[in-house]
């Protein structure tokens, strides 16, 4: 008997159970992918007999999300700031607390006037690409240390905002030198090595992760050099954890930031912190 469309999405929604928060949505999502077609095209074609390769490639996508790899990596994209962005386990999956730090750093980048921005520690790119696309006139320079991750992120600027971001290599602000920015903007590892958080994140990049003993390394690293890179009147922006905003505003304090203050994400929790030089 052939697999129909209908038959192939039960199989699947049944599977998806476990894994998945919305299975129902998943499965129509995965195989809709695998048909190159939109989910609309599902619900007018449940009787259709599915196609072999499209079987064979929806079985192998419902295979991986079924051993617990993200939704987001098993189909490679990711929606942030409204925009589609392409990911992989090279880079980090954009969080809808990230859309905090751009809504701040957007408070202080003009919508009509020339800014230097960076972003450091770009992964998918999903913060220098929502900014340029809210504010075209910035000019924006984004940093990695992984070679893999700037691959993925010039691929979504090229796509999403072509020649809008330049992409340097290296370790916050090592490949930055001499250079001075309006705003700095960074979403840096903070999870403490021992988290038990962690063990539900097994197939994301654990170096875009972990900072220490206390999620605190990279802070302590890329707060006080900031700076000698900002212009005067120039904000650094950073993510953190719920429970290191106090920590973190020390931090800004001891290198000599002022209007230190920390904006709090949907859950209410401590998430972006800003100083001003």
């Amino acid at each position: 008997m052939s697999e129909t469309i209908r038959s192939a999405l039960q199989e699947a929604i049944y599977k998806l159970n476990a894994p998945s928060d919305d299975p129902r949505l998943e499965a129509t999502a995965l195989l809709a992918h695998c048909l190159e077609k939109p989910r609309s095209y599902l619900f007018a074609h449940d009787e259709e007999e599915l196609p072999r390769k499209a079987s064979k490639e929806f079985a192998k996508l419902i295979k991986r999300r079924c051993k617990g790899e993200p939704y987001a990596y098993v189909i490679g994209r990711r929606e942030f700031w409204s925009l589609e962005l392409e990911v992989n386990s090279n880079v980090l999956i954009p969080r809808p607390d990230t859309e905090v730090l751009v809504e701040a750093a957007l408070k202080h980048i003009p919508p009509d006037l020339p800014c230097l921005v960076a972003d450091l520690g770009t992964g998918s790119g999903a913060i220098a690409i929502a900014i340029s696309h809210e504010r075209p006139q910035a000019q924006i320079t984004a940093t990695d240390i992984s070679a893999k991750a700037l691959v993925v992120a010039t691929a979504n600027a090229e796509r999403l905002v072509p020649t809008r971001v330049e992409f340097k290599k290296g370790d916050w602000l090592d490949c930055l030198e001499g250079e001075r920015f309006d705003v700095i903007i960074s979403n840096p590892p903070y999870v403490a090595v021992r988290d038990p958080h962690l063990a539900d994140l097994p197939y994301e990049p654990t170096k875009a992760l972990v900072a220490g003993a206390d999620g605190l390394d990279e802070l302590i690293r890329l707060i006080p050099e900031a700076p000698d890179h900002l212009r005067k009147g120039g904000w650094l922006l950073v993510e953190h954890g719920s429970d290191q905003g106090e920590e973190v505003r020390k931090l800004f304090l001891n290198a000599g930031f002022s209007n230190v203050a920390t904006r709090f994400d949907l859950a209410g929790s401590e998430r972006v912190t800003q100083g001003q030089v």
